[in-house]
């Protein structure tokens, strides 16, 4: 903002006025100019957030809220908001007709979805026993980086990750943070050295045959 008069931007602001409509704030201004000393109006208007559906994914329930997000505010996927139940990180938008997509204008979206951030990661291990697959959810720092080759002890095994799974891709080569990551696949070693013991992460346990899916 800057004076009429002079044109500079040295600005005090004597009063100013908010008066609110259904969907903008228009905030009238009586201003003064310290360079010249002229005193004039102007004012500001901005349009008022609005609410927009919140669902929140917390491993395999999920939570609905709503959010103020300004109309002209642009999101996109992984931008973090901060939700009346914490902050949260956007997965995916939903339009107006139903789509899905990685970014859009606020009000063009029906609903956010998005996962909580406060929480740790839930992530799968599973272990190839050959006949067999011990599967286990495990829950780690969501900042906790997992290599190929990396050597994880969980419960009575040392295993080798031979694949990692994220929320977009398999790499057989790499690493990721668990805040991506689904699942890790891995082959037990025959010794004891390890990079991460995930033993005290463990929340469940699942023996599965892998014949009976053939």
């Amino acid at each position: 903002m800057e004076c009429p008069i002079c044109g500079s931007e040295n600005i005090d602001t004597l009063k100013s006025k908010r008066i609110s409509s259904k969907s903008r704030e228009i905030n009238e201004l009586l201003l003064k100019c310290n360079n010249c000393e002229s005193v004039f109006k102007d004012k500001v208007t901005e349009n008022k957030p609005i609410p927009i559906r919140l669902i929140i994914s917390e491993y395999e329930s999920s939570k609905k809220t709503h959010i103020d997000i300004y109309p002209d505010e642009k999101l996109s996927k992984d931008n973090v908001l901060l939700s009346d139940m914490g902050e949260v990180e956007i997965t995916s938008l939903e339009t107006k007709d139903g789509r899905r997509v990685s970014s859009l204008i606020a009000n063009d979206v029906s609903t956010i979805w998005a996962s909580s951030i406060e929480i740790p990661s839930r992530i799968g291990v599973s272990v190839d026993l050959t006949g067999n697959v011990d599967s286990f959810k495990v829950e780690v720092d969501r900042e906790t980086e997992f290599a190929t080759d990396d050597f994880v002890k969980i419960a009575e095994y040392v295993i080798r990750i031979n694949v990692i799974k994220t929320l977009e891709r398999k790499t057989r080569k790499g690493y990721a943070k668990a805040r991506v990551i689904q699942r890790i696949y891995g082959r037990p070693v025959k010794f004891n050295n390890y990079d991460y013991d995930l033993t005290d992460k463990i929340v469940s346990r699942k023996v599965t045959d892998k014949r009976a899916k053939k």
